[in-house]
């Protein structure tokens, strides 16, 4: 079905027809008929992070900022969905137009900026879902017009209230479309930041009777010297998992496209080699335990087996919905079942 409704959605502005999708998708659920937009993926149990996965394919933050079809989506047949990004207080984000599609490269450029309606908002939603199918992971960020020096605060405060509900909770430092927001990745100030939620992770955890698991997503433009750094702290304070990658704000790939001069976050193919070499790169500088999401670029089957051969234990998904549609996740997870089940399986990193 989705590729009799990719001429129309195409033919819409990209952010109208992202508002359009979801909306239809609700639809679809509430009449119990989201059966009919894709095949739901046999199971794949996957143990990380101390839970256990249904499948280890899950949905990347970006789609459902306000966890507001948190139902809808797993119905598709993720094994999680990650919801956010959610900053305390609500905002609107940057100008519009914000997203770009670049079908040629089977790419998007988003600068949305964190537009959303504010954890509070976010916690209703998701306490009125039924919650029925997979996993729940809460995305977190600052407000634009927090200073760095006093982001610790909206961070912790985003913890705070969503921890009751979030199956993991990731902390995102990485978006390109928050002015300042990748400067929290260097080593002083990311020690600082993580090691204070840390803290506070393991005092809800006490506070809730529950041990929430909480995860670092980092960008695809950290250098070498980055991400050895990245990897220490993250290694040092004990984070439970990193998502490898965020967008990229490089053009190489894209250059002399039409949308390759506007600025924001460039998702899709072109950033599947940049995502999985800082992917690659951590695997090997992070203890063995601490679990890796490969996120950037995923398109085919084909990929997310490639992202589990550089150290995923489990994989997310966006652009490549709006490429392939809701059949990529079913690809994904078959890739990813023949990938686990191969002869070289003894080489493949733990699942947990």
């Amino acid at each position: 079905m989705y590729s009799l409704a990719r001429p129309f959605l195409f033919g819409m502005d990209p952010e109208r027809a992202h508002g359009f999708g979801l909306a239809s998708l609700e639809a679809a659920y509430r009449s119990g008929l989201s059966g009919l937009l894709a095949s739901r993926p046999q199971p794949l149990p996957t143990r990380a992070l101390g839970l256990v996965f249904q499948n280890p394919v899950g949905l990347a933050a970006g789609l459902d900022k306000n966890g507001a079809h948190v139902d809808a989506l797993s119905s598709l047949g993720f094994g999680f969905i990650e919801v956010g990004t959610v900053t305390p207080r609500p905002q609107p984000g940057n100008p519009k137009p914000r997203m770009f599609r670049l079908p040629e490269h089977e790419a998007i450029i988003n600068r949305l900026g964190f537009n959303n309606d504010g954890v509070d908002a976010l916690v209703r939603n998701v306490e009125r879902s039924k919650r029925r199918q997979g996993l729940l992971g809460i995305n977190i960020g600052r407000n634009k017009d927090t200073p760095n020096d006093a982001a610790e605060a909206d961070y912790l405060y985003c913890l705070e209230r969503v921890y009751p509900l979030a199956d993991y909770v990731t902390v995102n430092i990485s978006s390109p479309n928050t002015a300042g927001l990748r400067e929290l990745q260097e080593e002083q100030s990311l020690r600082r930041l993580v090691g204070t939620l840390r803290e506070a992770q393991e005092r809800l955890g006490a506070q809730h009777g529950k041990r929430v698991p909480m995860l670092v997503k980092v960008a695809p433009d950290l250098s070498d010297d980055d991400v050895e750094a990245a990897a220490r702290v993250l290694g040092d304070l004990g984070v439970d998992g990193v998502i490898a990658t965020n967008t990229t704000v490089s053009r190489l790939l894209v250059q002399g496209d039409p949308c390759a001069r506007e600025s924001g976050g460039l998702s899709g193919a072109p950033l599947m080699d940049k995502a999985t070499a800082v992917l690659r790169k951590l695997r090997t500088r992070l203890p063995e335990q601490v679990p890796l999401i490969g996120v950037g670029g995923i398109l085919s089957g084909a990929d997310a087996a490639k992202k589990m051969a550089a150290g995923a234990n489990l994989v997310q998904l966006y652009t490549g919905l709006v490429y392939r549609g809701p059949g990529l996740i079913a690809d994904s997870v078959d890739a990813m079942r023949r990938r686990k089940e191969a002869p070289s399986r003894g080489n493949l990193p733990p699942n947990d």
